[in-house]
Parts: C-alpha cells; sequence; structure tokens
C-alpha cells in the first residue's frame, strides 16, 4: 500500500493473504473479498508456520489471520512478524475472543481483533475501507 495514497479517496490496489487452518474459512473469506474492488489475493496458508513464509515472501498489505492452528499458534506468527521490518495490517479473525489473545494480539502489531461467530462481516468492510483509501486506522473493540 502506497502511504502517500492514504489520504486519497481513490480506490487502489490491496494485496491479502489469508492464513487459517480451515479451509471452509478461508474459502468463504476469499470469495467474500475478491468482490470488493481494488483486491488481490496474494496467497493462502493453512498453518502459521506456511503463513510466516507466505507473507515474508509476497509482503500483503494485509494479512486475515486465525489465532489458534494444528502446528502453531497466531501469536507466535506475530511474535516472529514483530521481529521482521515488515509487518502487514494484521486483521485477527478467531474463534477464540478472549480478551487474553485481543490484548496480545494488538500488543504484537494486530490492528484488528473480530470475533468469528458474530464479526465476520466486519472483515470485508475494513478491507473494503482499505482498498478505498478511507482507512480510518481504527481498531476495533
Amino acid at each position: 500500500m502506497n502511504t502517500s495514497e492514504s489520504n486519497s479517496s481513490a480506490s487502489r490496489s490491496v494485496t491479502l493473504a489469508v492464513i487459517d487452518d480451515s479451509a471452509v474459512i478461508r474459502r468463504r473469506l476469499v470469495s467474500m473479498l475478491m468482490q470488493i474492488k481494488g483486491v488481490k489475493l496474494a496467497g493462502e496458508a493453512s498453518d502459521a508456520v506456511e503463513g510466516l513464509d507466505l507473507i515474508r515472501a509476497v509482503q500483503p498489505d494485509v494479512v486475515i489471520l486465525d489465532v489458534r492452528m494444528e502446528n502453531r499458534s497466531g501469536i507466535g506468527l506475530l511474535e516472529d512478524l514483530k521481529c521482521d521490518s515488515y509487518m502487514p495490517i494484521i486483521i485477527v479473525l478467531t474463534n477464540y475472543p478472549y480478551v487474553a489473545y485481543r490484548q496480545r494480539c494488538m500488543q504484537l502489531g494486530a490492528r484488528y481483533f473480530f470475533d468469528k461467530t458474530t464479526e465476520f462481516p466486519r472483515v470485508a468492510e475494513v478491507v473494503e475501507e482499505l482498498a478505498s483509501g478511507k482507512d480510518t486506522a481504527r481498531e476495533s473493540v
């Protein structure tokens, strides 16, 4: 994302990576988000190890990240990413919306933290905002 365009209302291209151990959730997210003008899929990963490799390889603008996955947590991925020089906009989407998880994710650089069961559509709202250049940089409550 070009920060010099952050005040522009014109749409721009936003690259996106989806990291979730559920193929159903990944398909649903990709299907929903690819309908937004200016959004391009950079890749998908089914676990945190693949996800970290993907982020480092393609440097997407936005990452949608699950907290609990098979071999490593999304929090572990965030800890590793925090040491890197590149940090995309992180949207955490989880079935485990515990306060401690939320606080830790935000501490590690996540900008948004949503509950899959009640806030799934908010992901599209945020991505659409980012693609339109109207990112208000608000954090989820």
